[in-house]
C-alpha cells in the first residue's frame, strides 16, 4: 500500500511562506485528510469547506465538498469527501489540489504531491512545519465579491447605505417598527 506527501501552502497576509508537508495513506479518504490540514494550521474546523482538483495554474475543477448539500443530481455534483478516496482523484505525480476552508473568510490551501512512498502509515502524519499559522480568526470576512468561482457578488449599494436605518432611505426607516402589526 503506497502513501502520499502532500505540500500544502496557506494563502495568507504574511510576509512568509507558511505550509506544512503530511503523509496519508493513498487510501485514505478526504474528509481525513482535510482533518489532517486543520490540525498541522490549527484551524477549528467549525466552518465548511471544500477541495478542488487543480492543474498547474491552480484552477478549480471538480469540487469534493465537505458535506451533502443535496443541491443537485447532476454528473457535476460534487463529491463527498468522506466517501472519496484520495488515491482515485490523483492522476499525475505532480497533483494539485486546492482547498478552501471558510467560504465567508476564504482561507485557501494550495496543496501539492511531492512524494510517493511504499512506507504506510496509521493515518495522517505531519512531517514537516515551516513558517507559523496565522490564527484562523485573524482574517477578516471577503466582502469583495471575489469568490474565486469565476463570478462576482453584486450588493449594489456599499453595506452602510443597505443597512441604513435613516428616514429618507426607501423603506421610511425603522423609528416607527411596532406601528406595524406583525
Amino acid at each position: 500500500m503506497s502513501s502520499y506527501k502532500f505540500r500544502i501552502l496557506i494563502d495568507n497576509e504574511g510576509p512568509e511562506e507558511v505550509f506544512r508537508d503530511i503523509y496519508i495513506s493513498s487510501t485514505e479518504n478526504f474528509e481525513s485528510f482535510y482533518r489532517a490540514v486543520l490540525a498541522a494550521f490549527e484551524f477549528s474546523g467549525q466552518e465548511l469547506a471544500s477541495f478542488y482538483v487543480s492543474n498547474d495554474s491552480w484552477d478549480k475543477g471538480h469540487e469534493i465538498a465537505l458535506m451533502d448539500m443535496e443541491l443537485s443530481e447532476s454528473l457535476s455534483a460534487p463529491s463527498i469527501m468522506s466517501e472519496t478516496i484520495i488515491q482515485d482523484l490523483v492522476t499525475t505525480s505532480k497533483q494539485k489540489f486546492v482547498m478552501v476552508y471558510d467560504f465567508l473568510k476564504m482561507w485557501c490551501f494550495m496543496i501539492e504531491l511531492i512524494e510517493v512512498t511504499q512506507e504506510d502509515f496509521d493515518g495522517p502524519m505531519l512531517d514537516l512545519s515551516v513558517g507559523e499559522a496565522p490564527l484562523e480568526s485573524s482574517k477578516e470576512i471577503d466582502l469583495s465579491g471575489d469568490t474565486g468561482m469565476g463570478s462576482s457578488l453584486d450588493l449594489g449599494n456599499d453595506l452602510d447605505d443597505i443597512f441604513s436605518d435613516s428616514p429618507d432611505d426607501e423603506f421610511g426607516g425603522f423609528e416607527n417598527i411596532d406601528d406595524f402589526d406583525i
